[in-house]
């Protein structure tokens, strides 16, 4: 098999078909994901072993491809004629070679265009303060998180560094300079450009995801000494996202993070993206806001009320997620099915509709 010519044509399907993602494993047909839905190639031949290893030679380079084996994981990003890049994991399931390629927009769409609440704005406009997008993998984070990175580059003169694995979206430099590394080509790890991110003269801070209780504390302290700084975590709440840092520190050390966290957390924003009644996607978020009330209740470990204080904060400007999802259904963009199947709490989503 001619593995560049055939990825080509697979990759041009993905996006011929308006799809997100190319699934590509061993003893089944190549699948694209088009809104959600899993679909074979059926008309493609079932791939064997080397076919993978084929076309995972052709998406990553020499050292990546070494790597892979050696680690039996790879993270990785593809460019596609210069015009369309993917981001990428290789992985073995059961001795056999797999690759999940994610279509990256070339365009960075803006938060009106996203669906996103007009109040993500205020956060690109801070100048400290730390700012977390959460939510399972697939719904959305990094694109929420480049549409805030090019709002301030197209407001603002900042240095921005970013800091990712794989780079994911590119940023054409408009104000501000932006300075995009990749773990393992750009920097050895995480933490370790985040120790030394704060001697580069920086404004802003992207971190494409905090792995690790090191990586946390660099970005906590960063935000404390007069840096913006944005991240993602895989959790489902605010209220989670706060104990899941916390919980990550030896008990010795909570007590700290806790008393950092109150102080440079501005605001956590987590998203879930729900099939469209006329096609498609659409966002249903939940946002805290950290005021003085909800930072005593960080210091003070009473973090289980932080659902309680967002449910009741609409007039400042919180979000409920279950509020959230119900005015879609009254707009009629989401089907009833879906908005119960997404909904943290089905018996209080019953009460709003």
């Amino acid at each position: 098999m001619d593995y560049a010519a055939e990825l080509d044509e697979l990759i041009s399907t993905v996006i011929r078909e308006g799809g997100s993602d190319l699934h590509l494993s061993e003893g089944r047909h190549p699948t694209i994901r088009v809104s959600s839905s899993l679909i074979p190639l059926v008309k493609r031949d079932i791939l064997k072993h080397e076919d993978t290893k084929g076309f995972l030679e052709i998406l990553t380079t020499k050292e990546n491809n070494e790597l892979f084996y050696k680690e039996k994981e790879l993270d990785f990003s593809y460019n596609y004629k210069n015009q369309f890049r993917f981001r990428g994991n290789a992985y073995f399931q059961q001795g056999y070679v797999s690759i999940a390629l994610r279509l990256i927009p070339k365009q960075i769409k803006t938060l009106e265009e996203l669906h996103l609440p007009q109040i993500l704005n205020n956060f690109c406009r801070k100048t400290q303060g730390f700012f977390l997008v959460v939510g399972p993998v697939g719904q959305g984070k990094t694109t929420t998180l480049a549409s805030m990175i090019e709002l301030i580059n197209q407001e603002r003169a900042e240095h921005v560094i970013t800091i990712e694995d794989p780079i994911e979206y590119v940023y054409e430099q408009k104000k501000s300079i932006i300075d995009q590394r990749e773990v393992r080509t750009d920097t050895k790890d995480f933490s370790t450009a985040l120790t030394n991110v704060l001697r580069e003269d920086v404004n802003v801070i992207l971190l494409g995801e905090m792995r690790d209780p090191e990586t946390m504390a660099a970005a906590v302290t960063a935000a404390e000494t007069g840096h913006l700084v944005f991240s993602t975590l895989h959790t489902n709440n605010a209220a989670q996202t706060i104990d899941r840092i916390i919980d990550s520190f030896p008990a010795e050390q909570q007590n700290q993070i806790r008393i950092q966290l109150a102080s440079s957390l501005i605001g956590v924003f987590s998203q879930r993206l729900i099939p469209r009644i006329s096609g498609g996607l659409i966002p249903v978020c939940e946002l805290l806001l950290v005021n003085d009330a909800v930072a005593n209740l960080i210091r003070e470990k009473r973090t289980h009320e932080i659902n309680t204080v967002i449910e009741t904060g609409s007039e400042g400007g919180m979000i409920d997620m279950n509020r959230s999802i119900a005015e879609l259904v009254r707009r009629g963009e989401i089907s009833l099915e879906n908005a119960y199947l997404h909904a943290f709490n089905p018996k209080i989503l019953e009460k709003l509709l």
